[in-house]
């Protein structure tokens, strides 16, 4: 069993070293529908098994594509990482689509949306309590100072805030 740091620094080796692949090496234009980008690399503790996540833009037609030619391609990009890595066994390699960037933007979207919609009532509820808590300010400090700064100062707190 390799140790925690080795198996990232291999994960790190391979994420980097596919990438090139992809890039450079792989001829299938089922690759190229979509774009692919590797989000992350899983290697097992004794540095045998990858399994290799992608995240592909596109249609869903173009991300089925992509994940048939990158399956067909697995063999190829094995072959590739054997040449390129200097490990005693070449790991099985796995890809594995990652949608987690696309619930994430789904997930920033809705909130963003949520927060839209929210901003309108907070805006109002603002302006109501802004202008109770004016009127109390006043009226204190009305009290406290002769009328000619009170009504000076009156107009200026009363009157409505620029963007």
């Amino acid at each position: 069993m390799a140790t925690d740091r080795r198996v990232s620094r291999v994960a790190a080796m391979i994420k980097r070293e596919v990438s090139q692949i992809l890039l450079y090496d792989i001829k299938d234009d089922r690759v190229g529908t979509g774009m692919v980008s590797i989000t992350d690399v899983d290697v097992s503790g004794d540095l045998q098994h990858a399994k290799i996540f992608v995240s592909i833009y596109g249609t869903e037609e173009a991300r089925q594509e992509t994940m048939a030619g990158l399956k067909s391609a697995t063999n190829h990009v094995r072959s590739h990482l054997g040449q390129r890595m200097r490990l005693r066994r070449t790991p099985e390699v796995i890809f594995l689509e990652d949608r987690s960037l696309e619930r994430g933007d789904k997930m920033l979207n809705l909130l963003n949306q949520i927060a839209q919609e929210r901003k309108p009532e907070a805006d109002s509820n603002a302006d109501s309590n802004m202008g109770e808590m004016t009127q109390d300010m006043t009226g204190k400090v009305a009290e406290q100072l002769p009328e000619k700064v009170t009504k000076k100062v009156t107009e200026q707190v009363t009157e409505p805030l620029e963007d």
